[in-house]
């Protein structure tokens, strides 16, 4: 079984855990997530492989991490996740990725990511629940932040902060690689 299958499986089999821990019906979560019906059947029979933004849609609505829904181990108190088991959600063929290297329960979900952006590419968001909050370092480079629409240049060594409940992105309009850390916290779901 290759890697992505595997994730597929697990994702599957989460979803349906969590989704029937909460006592939701597949409407339910789909109202609540803004993703079809006929999506979270798929995904919970692992006959697709949903984009990064449905999977951070679901895990919003269900009020969970990513590493959570995608079944990461996340039974010790203290957690030290090596490098090959850090999840990587999507990845360009000029070398753009986004990886997510841990993340907990506290009392939200709260992740870490490494980022790479390749010259000329980027990646939009849709907005997160209220409450969402991003930190971002850019450690090469310099990042565009994009925050309903107005642009924000972080160059490498510098910090932002912002509510992620708006429409955002992260682009790299320069010449060279943008590396960067980010952590989201997102509020504990009401269930």
């Amino acid at each position: 079984m290759t890697d992505l299958e595997q994730l597929t499986q697990s994702l599957a089999r989460k979803l349906r855990q969590l989704r029937t821990e909460r006592g939701l019906t597949l409407d339910a979560l789909a109202a609540r997530a803004g993703v079809s019906r006929g999506m979270l059947i798929q995904i919970e029979q692992a006959r697709t492989n949903p984009s990064v933004g449905t999977v951070v849609k679901i895990g919003d609505a269900l009020g969970v991490t990513i590493g959570a829904l995608l079944d990461v181990d996340q039974s010790p108190e203290v957690r030290v996740v090596p490098a090959a088991r850090t999840v990587r959600l999507w990845s360009t063929e000029a070398g753009s990725s986004s990886t997510l290297l841990v993340d907990a329960q506290a009392p939200g979900p709260l992740e870490l990511w490494r980022w790479r952006l390749m010259p000329g590419e980027g990646s939009s968001s849709d907005p997160h629940p209220p409450g969402t909050f991003e930190l971002v370092h850019v450690t090469a480079g310099t990042l565009t932040l994009r925050v309903e629409g107005a642009g924000h240049l972080v160059p490498a060594g510098s910090s932002a902060s912002f509510q992620s409940n708006v429409p955002h992105g992260y682009h790299n309009e320069g010449a060279e690689p943008v590396d960067m850390l980010m952590a989201v916290s997102v509020p504990a779901a009401v269930h």
